[in-house]
């Protein structure tokens, strides 16, 4: 590497430069919310076992993440499972981040998860509850309207007769008795919220969470559960969701859907939301979630909010854990984790890494806990073969070959025919059908039902 006889940032702009003047609250009141163990479960086909995600939680607890979403413990079993393990470890304090649990708003769940906290000897206060309800009038009436009008005693057959505000008045009715209840068995902190918050309307929203607050919730989760926001859309709704209450922390929970959740959730932040939520490697239903490697590196690199605490080295070995739990590989080129994103092979690209990384890598591999390396094909030079044999110097002398170069061109040569010839045999194709063909043994298919059914059905009768 070529040592810059002037300083980088007069030879190049940096995205700060241009950025320098967006506000963001403090970095130390920004608390990183992880919901790789609840939502990220919700990926078709992925199933984590209580095992799994405690070694998690305890990977995401070293790296810095304040708050883990660890699953839903009135579903399964095995949801009690995982959180009696997590539970265990933060009271041996190998697990140091907030332990946030999932309830519908009903005292069904609340109770079936604070009985369990009972029988294990943890307290209620061990947890913050999540306890949600809906927002949008979509979801109001044709979700949940049917729960909504057995709560008011009302009849099934009115359903689609009565108006939205039939239900949004009924909603805040349920969502502050689940609230007030939670309170009321010694749980401290409540967080509320309502699905598909970015299709509702935002003063329904801000009447929803003010009734939940003077129930007695603590923090307001604000949802782009479809992922259907544009930058504008979360310009619309932040900045009068942090007005209404500026004494309240607020979470943001944005879907991937258009490839945007990364970068909404940093704007949301930056109209003062404190909370994001994300999952390792945006696992989550359909897109995915807000991923933790991109959005917590656009706050770093773009514009140098740096998570006090958090382990930034650490998101490749989040990486692969998450990629061998859960059965779902990274693409090789997404961003900061990609297999190839520090990898380079054309001759250009190569050249100008071993003069400078930064004439081409404006991430450095170690930050992330990555690792730059070179691979060999037709688009490869002599530059990127002689830096590699530099490398390996010591070893190719003690074999008594010297680098030459006449030995870097043969090698460069050589490279090249045999990367032509794998091209030529190469059944891409049948790797591609592999691929989907694991996809789908993740989880059941719709054939493997209807092959269950054909069986057990006859012996029901």
């Amino acid at each position: 590497m070529v040592e810059l006889r002037e300083p980088l940032e007069q030879l190049i702009h940096f995205p700060r430069q241009f950025t320098a003047g967006t506000a963001f609250p403090r970095a130390s009141e920004i608390r990183l919310y992880d919901t790789t163990l609840r939502d990220g479960e919700q990926t078709p086909g992925v199933a984590f076992t209580p095992e799994q995600k405690f070694e998690l939680a305890c990977m995401l607890s070293d790296a810095g993440v304040h708050m883990l979403d660890v699953g839903f413990p009135s579903a399964a079993p095995s949801e009690r499972k995982s959180l009696q393990l997590i539970l265990d470890a933060r009271k041996r304090d190998r697990i140091r981040s907030e332990i946030v649990v999932m309830c519908r708003s009903n005292t069904k769940d609340i109770d079936v998860t604070l009985d369990f906290l009972a029988g294990i000897g943890a307290k209620p206060h061990d947890v913050s509850l999540f306890v949600f309800t809906s927002g949008s009038d979509l979801h109001l009436k044709y979700k949940i309207g049917k729960t909504l009008l057995g709560l008011e005693g009302r009849k099934p057959e009115e359903w689609l007769d009565l108006p939205v505000s039939f239900y949004r008045e009924a909603n805040i009715r349920m969502s502050t008795s689940a609230i007030a209840h939670a309170r009321s068995r010694g749980v401290e902190v409540v967080e509320f919220g309502g699905e598909d918050g970015s299709r509702a309307d935002v003063d329904y929203l801000i009447e929803l969470a003010g009734a939940c607050y003077k129930a007695g919730g603590a923090r307001y989760a604000y949802p782009d559960t479809v992922g259907y926001f544009a930058p504008e859309g979360v310009d619309y709704y932040i900045p009068k969701i942090v007005a209404a209450f500026p004494d309240k922390p607020l979470v943001i929970h944005f879907h991937n859907d258009f490839g945007l959740a990364a970068y909404n959730t940093v704007r949301a932040l930056h109209h003062g939301a404190t909370i994001p939520t994300m999952t390792v490697n945006g696992i989550g239903e359909r897109a995915g979630n807000a991923p933790l490697h991109t959005t917590v590196m656009i706050l770093k690199e773009l514009y140098g909010v740096t998570i006090p605490g958090f382990r930034y080295d650490m998101l490749w070995q989040l990486k692969t854990k998450v990629e061998e739990m859960s059965g779902l590989p990274v693409g090789g080129g997404e961003p900061i984790i990609g297999h190839n994103v520090f990898t380079h092979e054309t001759g250009i690209h190569t050249a100008g890494i071993t003069i400078h990384p930064a004439i081409y890598q404006v991430v450095e591999p170690q930050m992330v806990g990555g690792e730059l390396r070179f691979l060999f094909g037709k688009h490869s030079g002599a530059v990127a073969v002689e830096a590699v044999l530099q490398r390996h110097e010591a070893k190719l002398t003690r074999g008594g070959v010297s680098i030459t170069p006449k030995l870097v061109q043969t090698l460069l040569k050589l490279i090249k025919d045999i990367r032509e010839r794998r091209a030529q045999s190469a059944d891409h194709a049948e790797e591609i059908r592999q691929y989907y063909s694991n996809l789908n043994k993740l989880g059941l298919t719709e054939d493997d039902l209807v092959s269950y059914a054909l069986v057990l059905g006859p012996e029901l009768k």
